[in-house]
């Protein structure tokens, strides 16, 4: 197991084969999956011979971008998932309009009994900061549904900006209410990240591994 990143109440770690059983509970619950699928849960062999297989597989494609579990220090307890990938993989890069090989995409999935404690913020800072400081990274990106009015507040505080909105299609969406089936799309250059004052700065620091 490689400890990928660490911040103050975090750890981002690889994940394991025995993360099945972990990834199978965090999608069978309603709540984190009502912006996913409409609440849907995952089924337990979709998790284990599609899901978790495509999370190990990128720890043999790149060293440094993939989907990475989560750990609250403070339990020792796996609370979800983080991940930090060439946005031109993603299911729905075309209909997003990205074509650019050096977009990495930001996005998470944690249990509904942390939502509310910032840490979807604080690890996202984290990513942003290691991707454009010591991975030369020059833009990320990061999407979610309109009517997910809590990760789009987490996208516009970690400094990303609203570049543009897409309407999907049943075809595409098909859990999802017509009405909820519009997706924010933000973005951040590096040259924008480096016009931080340093007093925001402050808050993208990562904890240095042990």
């Amino acid at each position: 197991m490689k400890v990928f990143l660490e911040t103050e109440r975090l750890i981002l770690r690889s994940f394991t084969a025995e993360d099945a059983e972990n990834l199978f509970q965090l999608d069978s619950d309603p709540k984190v999956m009502r912006f996913i699928n409409g609440g849907k849960p995952t089924e337990y062999n979709i998790i284990k011979e599609q899901v978790l297989p495509r999370f190990l597989g990128y720890y043999q494609k790149y060293d440094r971008f993939g989907f990475w579990a989560t750990v609250e220090k403070s339990s020792n307890e796996f609370i979800g998932w983080f991940h930090f990938y060439p946005a031109v993989e993603h299911q729905f890069a075309l209909e997003l309009q990205i074509v650019n090989s050096n977009e990495i995409a930001l996005g998470y999935r944690l249990c509904q009994s942390t939502w509310g404690k910032g840490y979807a913020t604080e690890a996202s800072k984290a990513l942003i900061n290691k991707g454009f400081m010591e991975w030369d990274v020059q833009r990320i990106v990061a999407w979610a549904l309109t009517v997910n009015k809590a990760s789009t507040r987490v996208m516009e505080k970690v400094g990303l900006k609203l570049e543009k909105e897409f309407a999907f299609t049943e075809s595409q969406l098909p859990n999802l209410q017509p009405s909820d089936r519009k997706i924010a799309f933000y973005a951040l250059n590096k040259n924008e990240f480096q016009q931080i004052s340093f007093s925001q700065a402050d808050d993208y620091k990562i904890k240095p591994l042990s």
